[in-house]
């Protein structure tokens, strides 16, 4: 039988009370109490009831995070850094799976509120005002990650986007390259889609390059199959670029996969630029060069800024996190 409080209280022969005051790390006993306590626990093996040990101390010891592909490998670096960081806190973390159109957000925000989650971590999805006065009734800390709202006043950590999608784009000008399509992602995507379309066109008036709609095309997602799709439709529509800067890693891998079955080499005849920096970036052929994102650290710095909320009851201010290039064997120089 699975041991219960009351065997505790039996076994150290003090009241559950006592048990609950000790594990909820209150006061009102003595030292050697709570040694007989600790060690009858750990002799019967007993797991305290998060949800039970809440009703006392107002913390279940549990985060919920909700993503819109958990197995995405981007949303698996993150939450890497969310679930190290969480369990060196002693807490656990729920992971809600919410479709890349959210249609179970809605249903997920109320399976944490019954689960009573001390705060919540929002990746990669538009805030839409359904969710956020769903969040606000919850009336717990939230942080989101890889997303920002500017209509409502949530902290964030995430990459400037733009900044970083301009930068891939002046890296390829910077070697030479002034023929530069791009695969994006879903279309009017305001997280991720739509920033580093603009970087990409900013990139290219700011060094005095013509930006032509038939070399940008755009995909159903951020992944693999997107890539596939968009590089076939560029080599048909507008086959005399030199250059890609794709929209995430996933995408540039799938590019790389089609210059492969037409016999184009890279980066001989053709340079690709992904986003992210995966680790599969590393493990491609060639391997990617790539604008990086710390997402393992973002999530990291996600996790410790909702803790500081939940323990302090404060606000916490936002982070853009830095980007960079990670420059591996898929870009060439040309000039």
């Amino acid at each position: 039988m699975i041991p219960t409080i009351k065997d505790v209280a039996r076994k150290a022969n003090v009241s559950t009370a006592t048990v609950s005051r000790i594990l909820n790390e209150l006061p009102g006993y003595s030292e050697k109490t709570k040694e007989k306590v600790l060690k009858a626990i750990e002799e019967l093996g007993y797991q305290p009831n998060a949800i039970a040990r809440g009703l006392v101390s107002k913390r279940t010891k549990t985060l919920g995070v909700l993503f819109p592909n958990v197995s995405s490998i981007f949303a698996s670096e993150i939450l890497n850094g969310i679930e190290d960081t969480a369990h060196e806190q002693d807490h656990s973390v729920i992971v809600c799976n919410t479709d890349s159109n959210g249609v179970r957000t809605m249903k997920y925000l109320q399976v944490l509120n019954e689960k009573r989650v001390d705060g919540i971590i929002f990746t990669s999805e538009v805030l839409k005002k359904e969710y956020y006065d769903a969040l606000v009734e919850m009336n717990i800390p939230i942080v989101l990650v890889s997303t920002a709202s500017y209509r409502y006043p949530l902290p964030f950590v995430k990459v400037d986007d733009k900044h970083a999608a301009y930068s891939a784009t002046e890296y390829l000008i910077k070697n030479g390259h002034k023929k530069i399509a791009m695969i994006s992602g879903t279309k009017d995507d305001s997280i991720a889609g739509t920033p580093r379309v603009e970087g990409y066109i900013q990139a290219l008036k700011d060094n005095n390059l013509s930006y032509e709609n038939r070399r940008i095309v755009y995909g159903i997602d951020f992944g693999y199959k997107t890539g596939v799709m968009c590089m076939e439709e560029l080599l048909k529509k507008a086959p005399d670029f030199t250059a890609v800067f794709a929209a995430s890693d996933e995408i540039a891998i799938g590019a790389l996969s089609v210059a492969y079955k037409e016999g184009i080499k890279v980066p001989d005849d053709l340079s690709i630029i992904g986003y992210d920096n995966l680790k599969v970036a590393e493990m491609s052929i060639p391997p990617l060069t790539t604008v990086a994102q710390p997402l393992y650290e973002m999530g990291k710095i996600a996790t410790n800024m909702l803790f500081s909320m939940i323990k302090n009851g404060n606000t916490a201010e936002s982070r853009i996190i830095q980007h960079r290039i990670v420059e591996r064997q898929s870009v060439k120089n040309i000039q």
